[in-house]
Parts: C-alpha cells; sequence; structure tokens
C-alpha cells in the first residue's frame, strides 16, 4: 500500500468484513469487491474539495483476498469523506467497464455528499473528481433510538398510505419554515394527519440515494426510482448539510413514526441502477465489476439486458449482487428499524444473468428465509418491464403482491363497464381465483385503485386521458389505458352536477378499496382530491403537480372526513381483519359472505348486469353487513335480507348522500331502515348494518 499526496496515514492490511466502511479501535476499516487490477482509496477533508487529500494504492499482494479489497486507515472517524477510483482494463467487447479516471461511490456507503455532483461528467473517460459523489463513514452506534422496536403489526390489520417524502410537505401550504419543506423533520410535522386519518403502514417511494440527475434538465428525477447506492438515505431530503446529520434524521422520522404506531415500508429498487446503458455514467456498480453486477447480452458483452425500461437490469440472482441486497435490507432493518420493503419490479428478481425466469430465484428465497426479516412485510411488484407478470404466481411462502388486476376491474366496474360483476366479486373477497394456492392468507393481496404510478383518484374521475406534455416526451409517456371516466367534462369544471358525480365516484373507490378483503393501500393525497392535473406519469414534476397541496385539505373536507370514517369503520370491524377468504356458507365459526342480486338471495352474474349486492357475517363478533352497489345510469331498488328478531338494519353508508349523511356511525346515530328495500340512486353504494333496535 502506498499513501500519496499531502497526507500521510499508517495504514494495515484490514479485515475483509464487514463490508464498507466501519469503525474500528484505530481509525476506519475499508472493504469493497472488485475484480479491479488496482484499487485506489481516496480522502477528502471537506465536502466542496475537487481533489483528494490523500490517495492510497491498495497493495494487491497485502490487501486483496480473494475478492475483495480491504485496508484500514488509523486515525479516521465518523464524518471522514472518502471514494475510490478502479484501475483495470477498459474492454466493453467482454463487458470489462473499469475506468480509473471515474471517481466511485462505495456501494456499501452508509452516507453521500452530493453537493459537486454532475451526472454529465461521470461519462466518458475523463476524471471526473471535481464534480464526483463523495461516500461518508458512518457510527450507526452513535444514536439514540430510546427503546424504539419493530411494531410488527399483522396485514390484516394494516392501512397502507403510499407516499412521496419530499412532496408530502414541499408545497408552501404545508404551513412549515420554507428549511423544513419537502424533508424527513417535515414529514414527522404531518403525522398527526395520518394518525388522525387512520393510516397503520407509510409506504415511501424511493429515499435510497438516488440520482435526481437522471433526466434531461430542467426536470429532475423526482420519484427517485434510479438508485446509486442501496444503503444510504438520499440526502436532499434533510434538512442539516452534515451528512452525519442526515442520516439521524431519517432516523428520528422513523422513531416518530413508531411513537404513532405507524411502520415504515421503503420501496426499494433492486432492479436496475442510475448508470443506465452501457455506455451512460460510470458512478459506482459498472466500475468496480460491471460483469458482476449487470445482465449483459450473452452474444454482445458491450450491451446490457434491459428489463426494466431504464437501460439496465442488476444481475440479481449473482452471489456478490444477492449480497448486497441481503445486506441492504439487514442494514435498513437492523440500523434503520424499517418495518418493511415493497420491490420495484420485483420480477426481475426471478430472472437469471441471462434474463431467464428461473423456477426458484435464490435472492427471492433468501430474502422470504431470511432470519433477521423474517418480522418485515415483503411486497412484491410482481412484474417486470420485460412482460413477465407474476400477480398470482410470485414465488415465495411469504411475499405479499400489489395487486395489479383489482385496480384495473374495480376501475372498470365504477366506471359502468359491463361483464365485470363476477371479477368486482372476487376482488371484493381478496382475489381467489388470481391467488389459488391452499391456505394463503387473503391479506397478502395488497390492493389498491391508485398509486404513484397512473392518475390519482382525482384524476380518475376527472379525465379520460392522460395530458402529459408537461414531461417533456409529447404525450408519449405513461399509460395509454387507464380505465378512467371524468363524469362527462375532461378536466375541472364549475358544472355542479359533474362536480357532485365525481365526488360520489370518489366516495365509492374509497368505500370499494375499504371494505374489500386483503390489505388496503391508498395514495398521498387521495384523502384531500390532489390532482396533478391529468398528468399520469409525473416522475419528472417536482413541483405542484407533484406536490400535497394542503390547502385542499380543507377545500374538500367532505372527501377527507368520509374517508377517515371509511378507514376507521373496516378497521374497527373483524369482518376486515380476516386472515383466510371467507366461506360463502353460514358458519358459527368463521365469518361468510352471502350473495344476492337487485333481488334478496338472488345473485345475478349476467354481462349486462352493473349491480353487486351481498351480505358479510361473522356470527362469532355478532357483526352482520349488507353491501349494495348500483352502477347502473338509473336508480335501483334492491331488496333488503330480512334482520333476526330485535334487530333493525340501520344505514351506514349511502355515498349518494351529502356530508354528514354519507357515512354515519350507528352505534352513535339511528338511521334506521324500516322497509325491506332500498332505492340507490345511479352509480353509488348502501352499506347497512344489522344491529339491536
Amino acid at each position: 500500500m502506498k499513501s500519496t499526496k499531502s497526507k500521510p496515514y499508517k495504514c494495515n492490511a484490514g479485515a475483509t468484513y464487514p463490508i464498507g466502511a466501519s469503525i474500528t479501535k484505530k481509525g476506519v476499516n475499508f472493504v469493497v469487491f472488485s475484480n479491479a487490477e488496482q484499487i485506489e482509496l481516496l480522502l477528502f477533508d471537506k465536502e466542496e474539495d475537487t481533489e483528494a487529500s490523500t490517495s492510497i494504492l491498495l497493495d494487491k499482494q497485502i490487501n486483496k483476498t480473494f475478492y475483495y479489497w480491504h485496508i484500514e486507515v488509523e486515525g479516521l472517524r465518523a464524518g471522514q469523506l472518502y471514494a475510490y477510483r478502479a484501475h483495470g482494463n477498459y474492454a466493453p467487447w467482454v463487458g470489462k467497464r473499469y475506468e480509473g479516471k471515474k471517481v466511485l461511490v462505495d456501494p456499501y456507503a452508509k452516507a453521500v455528499s452530493a453537493k459537486l455532483y454532475d451526472r454529465k461528467k461521470a461519462f466518458g473517460h475523463e476524471d471526473n473528481i471535481a464534480h464526483a459523489i463523495k461516500s461518508v463513514v458512518i457510527d450507526d452506534n452513535d444514536y439514540d433510538w430510546e427503546g424504539d422496536r419493530h411494531i410488527n403489526r399483522k396485514y390484516e390489520t394494516s392501512v397502507i398510505y403510499e407516499m412521496h417524502v419530499k412532496g408530502f410537505t414541499k408545497h408552501s401550504s404545508s404551513g412549515l419554515s420554507e428549511d423544513m419543506r419537502g424533508t424527513y423533520r417535515g414529514v414527522i410535522e404531518k403525522i398527526p394527519h395520518l394518525k388522525e386519518l387512520g393510516i397503520t403502514a407509510v409506504e415511501l417511494m424511493p429515499i435510497h440515494f438516488f440520482d435526481w440527475q437522471d433526466i434531461p434538465e430542467p426536470r429532475s428525477n423526482y420519484w427517485g426510482y434510479s438508485p446509486i447506492n442501496f444503503f444510504s438515505p438520499h440526502p436532499q431530503y434533510a434538512m442539516s448539510e452534515d451528512p452525519v446529520e442526515m442520516v439521524k434524521e431519517f432516523k428520528d422520522m422513523v422513531k416518530a413514526f413508531h411513537k404513532a404506531g405507524i411502520e415504515v415500508i421503503l420501496d426499494v429498487v433492486f432492479n436496475h441502477s442510475a448508470e443506465s446503458s452501457g455506455e451512460g455514467p460510470n458512478i459506482s456498480f459498472r466500475g468496480f465489476d460491471n460483469l458482476s453486477y449487470y445482465m449483459l447480452n450473452p452474444h454482445d458483452r458491450s450491451k446490457e439486458l434491459d428489463f426494466t425500461g431504464c437501460g439496465n437490469t442488476l444481475n440479481a440472482n449473482h452471489s456478490i449482487v444477492r449480497r448486497m441486497i441481503r445486506d441492504s435490507l439487514r442494514y435498513w432493518v437492523t440500523e434503520m428499524h424499517i418495518d418493511g420493503f415493497r420491490f420495484d419490479l420485483a420480477s426481475v428478481l426471478s430472472r437469471d444473468e441471462n434474463g431467464h425466469p428461473i423456477q426458484n430465484p435464490p435472492i427471492i428465497w433468501e430474502i422470504e428465509s431470511d432470519p433477521v426479516l423474517a418480522g418485515t412485510k415483503i411486497i412484491a411488484e410482481a412484474w417486470d418491464a420485460g412482460g413477465l407478470y407474476q400477480v398470482g404466481s410470485f414465488t415465495g411462502d411469504r411475499w405479499a403482491e400489489w395487486n395489479g388486476v383489482y385496480r384495473d376491474d374495480i376501475r372498470k366496474f365504477v366506471r359502468g363497464e359491463a361483464k365485470m360483476v363476477s371479477n368486482v366479486a372476487s376482488r371484493i373477497l381478496g382475489s381467489p381465483d388470481v391467488y389459488t394456492e391452499d391456505g394463503r392468507e387473503v391479506c397478502r393481496s395488497i390492493h389498491f385503485v391508485t398509486c404513484h404510478d397512473g392518475f390519482t383518484l382525482n384524476d380518475l374521475v376527472s379525465y379520460n386521458e392522460k395530458h402529459n406534455r408537461a414531461n417533456g416526451e409529447s404525450n408519449r409517456d405513461g399509460m395509454n389505458e387507464n380505465y378512467s371516466w371524468n363524469c362527462g367534462v375532461e378536466g375541472p369544471t364549475t358544472k355542479e352536477e359533474v362536480e357532485a358525480l365525481r365526488i360520489r365516484q370518489i366516495k365509492n373507490l374509497m368505500t370499494i378499496t375499504m371494505i374489500s378483503q386483503g390489505t388496503p393501500m391508498i395514495l398521498m393525497g387521495d384523502e384531500v382530491r390532489r390532482t396533478q392535473q391529468g398528468n399520469n406519469n409525473a416522475y419528472c414534476q417536482d413541483n405542484e403537480i407533484g406536490w400535497f397541496d394542503w390547502n385542499l385539505k380543507e377545500v374538500n373536507q367532505e372527501i377527507y372526513d368520509f374517508t377517515r370514517h371509511i378507514i376507521k369503520f373496516s378497521q374497527t370491524l373483524s369482518l376486515f381483519r380476516q386472515e383466510f377468504v371467507l366461506h360463502d356458507q353460514p358458519t358459527m365459526e368463521q365469518a361468510y359472505n352471502i350473495w344476492h342480486g337487485v333481488k334478496r338471495n338472488e345473485p345475478d352474474w349476467e354481462d349486462y348486469v352493473r349491480t353487486l349486492s351481498f351480505e358479510l357475517v361473522d356470527e362469532a363478533h355478532g357483526e352482520r353487513l349488507h353491501v349494495m352497489m348500483n352502477f347502473f345510469w338509473e336508480p335501483l331498488t334492491f331488496e333488503v335480507p330480512f334482520h333476526k328478531k330485535g334487530k333493525s338494519w340501520f344505514r351506514v353508508v349511502d355515498t349518494a348522500l351529502g356530508q354528514g349523511k354519507d357515512i354515519i356511525d350507528p352505534r352513535v346515530n339511528q338511521e334506521k331502515i324500516k322497509a325491506l328495500t332500498y332505492e340507490l340512486l345511479p352509480r353509488s353504494i348502501v352499506i347497512l348494518m344489522e344491529r339491536n333496535d
């Protein structure tokens, strides 16, 4: 080993584990995986430095053990800035892309400094040290968790809220100071809103350090699905400019969520990286070992295989990449107290190095069986951009799945399509036709109508077409078919009848979401009619299109109140906390359902029908509901089942009624239904509850 430049340090051979930079009694131990010919460790004094204060060339005879380069540098401590260069053969035709002039981020960096980062300088063959990202040494023992523990809430008692950390509080209407808006600390200030709403888990859109410059200027990559590193929290979401404090701010947010009884789930992107295609920027993985980290075309190793739509695909079942993924997940669970993960384009994890689907993918089973992760929620987006669609067939015994089938069928039904009744009946029961495995827990279906990818709930009932021209791609991006309906007018309107119908449709969609078996998820801002102005792919809209406008909470109080009441209603009943699919036969031991039609005991599954009616019964807990849905464009009269002696039907929900009457707690306000029929207005839902007279 050879220390050059101005600051000589005493260096030792170091240890091969743990990977990354770790505090020792003498200083810091650095470990990195690479098959390069030479590894160079760079040390920096300040974030603004455009050259290293010290450069240490590692000796292959002393500082390399098989795959791993390692060195202990005495006298260093937490907060030390560092980076690497990997020198070797640049031979793209065989998959080798070692580029010694490029300064590389440690794949295991626990924090980063990106003040000087310029993505354009990471392309080509020129030295980029003046514009590179610096890694930062972190001491995870230097934090007081105050006894914080994982909540370990069961799926069947969970309500998930998908949110963007920055977008949640960045808007000026948040009422926060300018420096707090859009930060981890800003989120803490808004936890009471989520608590009042009835949320039990937040699913954070990517907070792993990502490349916000991975998009043509002047826009930025707002969503964060362009990761650079899988261990460090994104620095731009912190108030502090000190990388060490940034990590603490993230931990503060997690601790605050836990104190409020809310779990934290991370949206993780282990399918591709910000390094894009083979001629893309050399930032980290490609520079250390392109052959290991990425799937390469077996016929032309200079080209990546792309099953993500982002230019490259991580080679997730390679032993080194598998270890990195597991180490990352373990780190976020043990050191950051994260409660679960949603895996973006998780079907990529089912492919081998040549992109072929594997029957028993090692990484998927390793995540499922890892004892450190045993208490976490693991949720798959069970498809990828290469055409692999595994909803209902994703490998494993413990994985939950985003139920994309649910989203599409409920949207079609609510907008009034025919031939949907039998499908919707199955979706409401947890999609047993999709998840056919015997004994599978129904709550492992994560069902939703909207998510970050697509229309918001308001836009789903306000636009027939996407309006994405603000993205700069001539409206070509985003899904063309959204199964939406604008209720008669495209976009904002002053027509009262159209607005009334939109409000009703939003209530309908919220109601179905909350009374379906499984685990419900709602999108940030849907509770207050957040709009993206018809944009169904707002990945680059780091502005008011993508932010939560807190003024809407007052403007759309009716929707907010309805949402929190329907969440509370569903979460207080055993009927909506079922572990397994409901029986369709009466039983005293287990909850069951009974199908009806417009007439009692006469379910109608004909193609032309746009109505559905059913009972949900839990004898053991004394719960009985009757649900009626009319998505025809005319009013219809439904027959109501006979109530038991000494009991009556009381109205809980009628989405056609106005604020204050649309949802009522029958245990507080008595809205007794005396007739054996109930007229449902067009496009409305009614829920009755059987209670004592």
